[in-house]
């Protein structure tokens, strides 16, 4: 089975979840057998991981004819994609897009990021969806998050071949309710036109039903997993302080519920000076927790080491005794199950789609912080429950696997096709 995926990320690249889980669920499904996947992102580096996956970079698909040579496309863009497939590609431009701003290839440049110009780039990252999908054969086309819909939405009326899409968030999980109406637009555009709906959660899958009123019988939830880690990473070797430390690793927006962490830290500080809190990630409400912890007497406890990728992460989840996820609205939330492959034992949110699986943590209300801070004192200070949670939830995360979850994917495509 042939599978076109539009994704916006893949590691190691990443810039949160999307990423992580993108990869994945594609290595998962390439796992079960049988598939040949195409993921189109909007830039690639060359570095990414690709025996299991045709990975193509919308920078290097051209939208405008240019007469170049074999010998020039293979000099700018031979190790980022195949000079075979940029003249099977240039065969295939299907309007005459030479007013637009390209490069001597005929391509579009992409950022691969989240510009200020972000619906500019998922615009033009759409144009060159249908040069595409007119180009590589595929059975099913599946767009992962709001930003790939429309590159869907294009490539499903060329090819007439079933649309799949994945809401791994919608926007009422990132704006708490306050929602854009631009993005909810292009979601609700997204769900209306696919054939079917996978979410990463029955919560998100009650938000799509709810907020975005699409039938029942159209969504189907598949749960997140994690991929196994290397003994590189699960013995990476890192300087552990005195003191315990509990850990918030994460994008530093409201979604996430930074302040809950840091006043429960400020609990826990109260009683227990032997502990450090680390917030490390990057996003709007950076400067305001800096100055929070700052306000409630605690800056000296407290670390902002910044975005953590690749090893750091693991070297952080290694140095930590608890790991805390205070989503407000967390679709799933991988990051507890991250965790938990290090031995970390994890509090996390009711509000989280992982809670829907996950037995072996504590699990708290985002806003109640007193019972967020027992929590924190419990592990810190019972080697008893740290130890339990430390086996049984490295046993249990042990079991959550992508091949799984690509297996349920591969059965909604063969449902959606055989429907067609």
């Amino acid at each position: 089975m042939k599978a076109l995926m539009f994704g916006w990320e893949f590691p190691p690249h990443i810039l949160g979840g999307l990423g992580t889980a993108s990869y994945g669920l594609t290595k998962g499904m390439w796992e079960c057998g049988d598939m040949d996947i195409t993921f189109v992102i909007p830039r690639p580096y060359g570095d990414e991981e690709r025996h299991f996956a045709n990975i193509v970079g919308m920078s290097q698909v051209p939208i405008a004819w240019r007469d170049v040579s074999r010998g020039y496309v293979e000099q700018r863009i031979g190790n980022l994609m195949s000079p075979d497939l940029y003249f099977a590609l240039r065969d295939h431009i299907y309007a005459d897009f030479n007013y637009m701003n390209t490069n001597d290839l005929g391509c579009l440049e992409f950022s691969g990021r989240y510009p200020d110009n972000l619906i500019e780039e998922i615009n033009n990252y759409s144009i060159c969806a249908g040069v595409v999908a007119r180009t590589i054969e595929c059975d099913v086309i599946h767009s992962h998050d709001w930003l790939t819909y429309p590159a869907g939405i294009h490539a499903k009326k060329v090819t007439g071949k079933p649309l799949v899409i994945h809401v791994h968030a919608t926007d009422f999980d990132r704006s708490r309710g306050n929602v854009n109406p631009t993005v909810f637009g292009i979601e609700k555009d997204g769900m209306d036109n696919a054939d079917h709906i996978i979410t990463v959660s029955d919560l998100t899958r009650e938000t799509v039903i709810t907020k975005y009123g699409i039938n029942p019988a159209k969504v189907t939830t598949v749960h997140n997993a994690v991929t196994p880690l290397s003994e590189e990473l699960l013995n990476v070797e890192v300087t552990r302080p005195k003191e315990k430390v509990v850990t918030f690793l994460g994008r530093i927006t409201m979604q996430k519920g930074p302040e809950y962490f840091v006043e429960a830290a400020a609990k826990v500080l109260k009683n227990n000076r032997n502990v450090r809190f680390v917030m490390a990630g990057s996003g709007d409400m950076m400067d305001k927790m800096i100055t929070l912890a700052a306000e409630r007497g605690i800056a000296d406890r407290f670390h902002f080491p910044g975005f953590q990728k690749g090893k750091q992460v693991y070297e952080m989840l290694k140095a930590s005794d608890v790991y805390v996820m205070p989503s407000v609205s967390e679709p799933f939330g991988i990051s507890p199950l991250e965790a938990m492959q290090m031995g970390v034992p994890s509090i996390i949110s009711k509000q989280s789609g992982c809670a829907e699986i996950l037995t072996n943590v504590i699990k708290t209300d985002y806003w109640d912080i007193d019972a967020m801070a027992d929590a924190i004192n419990a592990i810190i200070t019972y080697p008893a429950l740290y130890n339990q949670l430390r086996r049984d939830g490295l046993d249990e995360v042990n079991r959550i696997t992508w091949d799984k979850a690509g297996q349920k994917v591969i059965d909604i495509y063969r449902k959606v096709i055989n429907n067609r």
